[in-house]
C-alpha cells in the first residue's frame, strides 16, 4: 500500500498553511505571547474556513473530510504554533453546540491516567479563561495493563462552574489551571476510549508540525549565518544536526500519517511517541543550531521547545507508550 496524500489532501494541506500564514503570522504570535493567547476573532474565521467542522457531514454543515485531513489541518497549526484548544474543538464540534462556528470555545481534559473514576480526577485545563466548557474523560483503574486502560466516561461541566487552583505553564501560549472539582459535571454518552485516541493522533499532528518547522529554522539560519567566511551550513557537524532533524521529522510524519488511515491504538501510540520525540528533540536541535541566538527571547525557538515539552505531557507520556508498545509486541 502507498500512503501518499493525493490532490486534494496537498491542496488542503497548502490552503491552511497560506491562511495561517496571512491570519496568524509571526507580528501576531508575538502579540499573543505578550497578550492574550487566544483571540476570538480569529477563533471565529478559523470557524468560517471549516476548522472545526471539518469531519461533520455535510448535512450537518459540515466539510465531511475524515481523520486523516484533520491530522494535515492540526498538523499546520502546529508549525504556526497556532494557540487555543483546538483538537478539543475539533473533536467535539459536534457535541457542543456553537463549537463549529466558532461561537463557543471547548476544552477537553484528560484524567485517564490516575487511579480514580469519574470527573474528580485532578487534570491540567488549558485556556481556561476563554473557554464556555469543560469536557473531561474519566479515569483509568491501575491495576489494569497500560494497553487496556481506557476512559471509563467523559462528564461535561459549565466552565464557570469549574473550581481551579493556579499552575505554572512552561508555554507562554498555553495558559493552564488545575481543576480542583466540578460540582455540576453531566455525563455524556460518547465513546471516550476513540475520543481519547483521536486526542492523541491529533496532538501528534501538531507536534509534527512544530518537528517540521524546527528544521526549516535551522536549515534557513544555517544558509544565512557565517563564520569564519562561510555560512554555517556548510560545517559538517550543523549538516549531520539538520540531517538528523529532517530524519526524525519525516519518520514521525509516516507514523502519525499511517495512523490516520488505520486508527490503531498501538499505531496511535507509536505515532505519539516517535511525534514528541521529533518535536522535542527537534527544537533542542534547532536553538543548538542558532547558537547563543536561540537562547534569546526574541528567537521563536523557544516556543517550539516549550510547547513541545506541554505536548509531549498531553493524552500518553513517553513512559506510558513505551510500555503500551512492549505490552502489545508481547501479545
Amino acid at each position: 500500500m502507498h500512503f501518499q496524500l493525493d490532490e486534494d489532501q496537498r491542496a488542503l494541506r497548502e490552503g491552511v498553511r497560506e491562511l495561517l500564514a496571512g491570519r496568524f503570522g509571526r507580528d501576531r504570535l508575538r502579540a499573543a505571547v505578550d497578550g492574550p493567547a487566544l483571540d476570538r476573532a480569529l477563533w471565529r474565521e478559523l470557524a468560517e474556513a471549516g476548522f472545526f467542522a471539518l469531519r461533520l457531514p455535510e448535512s450537518d454543515g459540515g466539510v465531511g473530510l475524515g481523520l486523516p485531513e484533520a491530522v494535515l489541518v492540526l498538523e499546520e497549526t502546529g508549525r504556526a504554533l497556532l494557540p487555543g484548544p483546538l483538537v478539543a474543538c475539533q473533536l467535539l464540534a459536534g457535541v457542543v453546540d456553537g463549537v463549529a462556528t466558532g461561537e463557543r470555545i471547548v476544552a477537553l481534559a484528560d484524567a485517564a491516567t490516575g487511579p480514580a473514576a469519574g470527573p474528580t480526577a485532578p487534570v491540567l485545563w488549558e485556556h481556561p479563561a476563554d473557554c464556555d466548557a469543560l469536557i473531561l474523560l474519566g479515569g483509568a483503574q491501575e491495576a489494569e495493563p497500560v494497553h487496556q486502560r481506557r476512559a471509563y466516561g467523559a462528564y461535561r461541566s459549565a466552565a464557570a462552574s469549574v473550581a481551579c487552583a493556579p499552575f505554572a505553564s512552561v508555554d507562554p501560549l498555553t495558559p493552564l489551571v488545575r481543576v480542583t472539582g466540578t460540582p455540576d459535571a453531566a455525563p455524556l454518552a460518547l465513546d471516550a476510549p476513540r475520543l481519547r485516541r483521536e486526542a492523541a493522533l491529533l496532538t501528534a499532528a501538531q507536534q509534527l508540525g512544530s518537528a517540521a518547522r524546527t528544521v526549516d529554522m535551522a536549515v534557513t539560519y544555517a544558509r544565512e549565518r557565517e563564520q569564519f567566511g562561510a555560512p554555517i551550513g556548510s560545517f559538517q557537524a550543523i549538516k549531520h544536526l539538520c540531517a538528523q532533524m529532517l530524519v526524525r521529522a519525516e519518520i514521525a510524519r509516516s507514523a502519525v500519517y499511517a495512523a490516520a488511515v488505520t486508527e490503531g491504538v498501538l499505531e496511535t501510540t507509536g505515532a505519539k511517541l516517535l511525534a514528541d520525540a521529533a518535536a522535542v528533540r527537534n527544537a533542542r536541535d534547532c536553538l543548538q543550531v542558532h547558537g547563543g541566538m536561540g537562547f534569546t527571547w526574541e528567537a521563536d525557538v523557544h516556543l517550539h521547545l516549550k510547547r513541545a515539552w506541554w505536548r509531549a505531557e498531553c493524552w500518553g507520556r513517553a513512559a506510558e507508550a513505551e510500555e503500551a508498545l512492549a505490552e502489545g509486541l508481547i501479545a
